[in-house]
């Protein structure tokens, strides 16, 4: 599936967006003022508006995937030595501790808020235009609007909106358990006028009938939840009556669903970190992308894979990880028996044969290249998936790899760079000195197993990347599926889904390819696991633990918390700036 995106020729129009709306207090005149500018064209305030998803909202470790991953027991990121402190806001949200104050709570509410404002500056430009696809581009406006109103709506419970179509209409405030149904009847009107993906110049990159059959299936899976957010019990209910009054909400997830499963145009790739590789745009499974190109005007994020690399696992000698963020003993636990699953782990192998087994056993690998800042340097490939216990790679002698003498890049035992004493051991155990702060000491700080699920692109100076983000992918359907069907009490449906899920993955030829093995009986706990093999560290977790009834046991570092902390709070700096924002249930008003 090629990747096409709208690409911004004139950047004006955005630094004006960003001035106008880069501080941290929400002023109701900014809506006002980007609406009444005619200064970008349609294609531009479209582009703009598909630009915020890359542009920290769902590509930075500190945003929206900072309140969906590091919640749960799928992702933390502790204090380690004389790193990560920041005040405690990372540690903040794993705890459970965080505030109105907390400056990743407001980070992300403002860039869902901007790209709420540019979606709206775009559905006005193209309203205005006489622009020749002008019915295509409005839907694909209006749904970025609705993705990014999910998305405030799911974290935060409100988000504002204003009426583009109307002069000087009010500033609005949406709140989710009202809003969801209209929502989702605005997204299923604006599929006649989507394209087909691959039509009419689009790609996974751009919004298509098929991302809005993914994300209405995400808005009805969750909509329980958002009708009674704070249910005591997590008692949802699932089988309430669909908006239309046909069937009920996992009726309609299942249809969704099985449109983009049955539709023929995405298959399940059998090597499953393909998805996640920096080459993905060709992906059979992408359904919807955040598209990232180094080197050109989009942001593009390295995020996802330079989070949990340690600062001495370098993939050239250019790059480094950063030692940060790990999951935890009880997601990692999740995985026992199960380690065959080709999810888990994959080796990499060079093009003479050599597998990278990191093991203690290798002793040198040959020398790709890849160009860094203009430069050639070699190229270091590390393994995939969850990487547990000693780790093995390269070392730096002056500026260059440490070589053998036949010119391979020589594999050695690596320590960590801040404890130089610290063997790079990644232990399962996270162990705090304090159980209930998540904060190492310098020699603590080669704790925790670390998701290599997204390869690292050595191309971007560690912070950009060419890899393509999944929004929605054809795994997350089956997931989705098979959750719908078991909550219908269709048990057999939902093993299939799982098993045909499982099965399609394979391992590397170093284990003769062999796909995943069957499940034999499914359960709600065993579905939850079998999402959390699929989906981690795809800003999936949170919402999948409090439906599943999870979010709010204790779990390392994280007491037993209230059903009040399924939403976070709106920032202290909105509540002081406007009047029309309420303070959600729970927090200091």
């Amino acid at each position: 599936m090629n990747k096409k995106s709208f690409k911004l020729y004139k950047i004006a129009c955005v630094f004006l967006i960003v001035a106008m709306t880069g501080c941290t207090k929400l002023k109701e005149q900014v809506i006002d003022e980007v609406l009444g500018s005619n200064s970008a064209s349609p294609q531009n305030a479209l582009a703009s508006a598909y630009g915020q998803m890359d542009n920290g909202t769902f590509v930075n470790h500190a945003q929206v995937f900072a309140l969906q991953e590091y919640s749960t027991d799928e992702a933390i990121l502790p204090t380690r030595g004389s790193d990560w402190g920041d005040g405690g806001i990372y540690r903040a949200i794993h705890e459970f501790t965080w505030g109105a104050d907390n400056s990743m709570i407001t980070n992300t509410w403002n860039s869902l808020n901007l790209g709420i404002t540019q979606s709206l500056t775009a559905i006005s430009s193209i309203t205005a235009s006489n622009a020749a696809n002008k019915t295509q581009l409005l839907a694909e406006a209006r749904a970025l609007l609705a993705l990014y109103t999910f998305h405030a709506l799911d974290l935060y419970g409100q988000a504002p909106y204003r009426d583009p179509s109307v002069a000087n209409a009010p500033l609005q405030v949406r709140k989710a358990d009202t809003t969801i149904d209209g929502l989702i009847k605005q997204v299923e009107s604006l599929i006649p006028d989507l394209s087909n993906i691959g039509q009419n110049s689009t790609g996974n990159g751009r919004f298509t009938k098929q991302a809005a059959y993914a994300l209405l299936a995400d808005m009805y899976l969750n909509r329980a939840v958002y009708k009674d957010r704070y249910n005591p019990t997590s008692s949802f209910k699932f089988d309430e009556q669909a908006v239309d009054g046909t069937v009920t909400d996992m009726d309609k997830v299942i249809s969704y669903t099985s449109q983009l499963i049955g539709s023929g145009q995405f298959r399940l790739e059998s090597n499953f970190f393909h998805n996640f590789d920096i080459n993905n745009g060709d992906g059979t499974e992408l359904i919807f992308v955040i598209t990232q190109y180094v080197n050109t005007l989009t942001n593009s994020s390295n995020n996802f894979a330079y989070m949990p690399m340690e600062r001495n696992q370098k993939p050239s000698p250019a790059n480094r990880g950063t030692n940060a963020s790990c999951t935890t003993p009880e997601f990692y636990a999740t995985w026992d028996n199960n380690h065959d699953d080709p999810r888990f782990q994959r080796h990499y192998q060079y093009a003479d044969g050599t597998w990278f087994m990191n093991d203690g056993t290798d002793v040198s690998v040959p020398v790709t290249t890849t160009i860094v800042g203009g430069a050639t340097l070699p190229w270091f490939h590390f393994n995939r998936g969850l990487q547990v216990g000693q780790q093995y790679g390269p070392r730096i002698v002056g500026t260059d790899f440490e070589r053998t003498p036949d010119g391979r890049i020589k594999v050695s035992k690596l320590y960590c760079e801040k404890a130089s004493t610290q063997l790079m051991d990644f232990t399962p155990e996270l162990n705090f000195d304090d159980p209930t702060q998540s904060v190492f000491t310098q020699a603590e700080i080669n704790r925790g197993v670390r998701p290599f699920k997204f390869e690292f692109d050595p191309q971007g100076a560690n912070s950009r990347s060419n890899c393509d983000i999944p929004m929605y992918r054809l795994g997350a359907m089956y997931c989705m599926r098979a959750e719908a069907y078991l909550r219908k009490g269709q048990t057999a449906q939902a093993l299939a889904d799982m098993n045909l899920l499982r099965t399609s993955r394979t391992r590397e030829a170093l284990y003769a390819n062999a796909p995943g093995t069957a499940l034999t009986s499914i359960d709600m706990q065993t579905l939850y696991n079998e999402t959390g093999f699929e989906m981690y560290w795809e800003m999936y977790r949170r919402k999948a633990a409090i439906r599943f009834g999870k979010f709010e046991a204790a779990g390392t570092a994280k007491p037993v918390s209230q059903p009040f902390r399924r939403i976070y709070p709106i920032p202290q700096s909105t509540m002081d700036a406007s009047k029309l924002f309420s303070q959600n249930d729970g927090y200091v008003k």
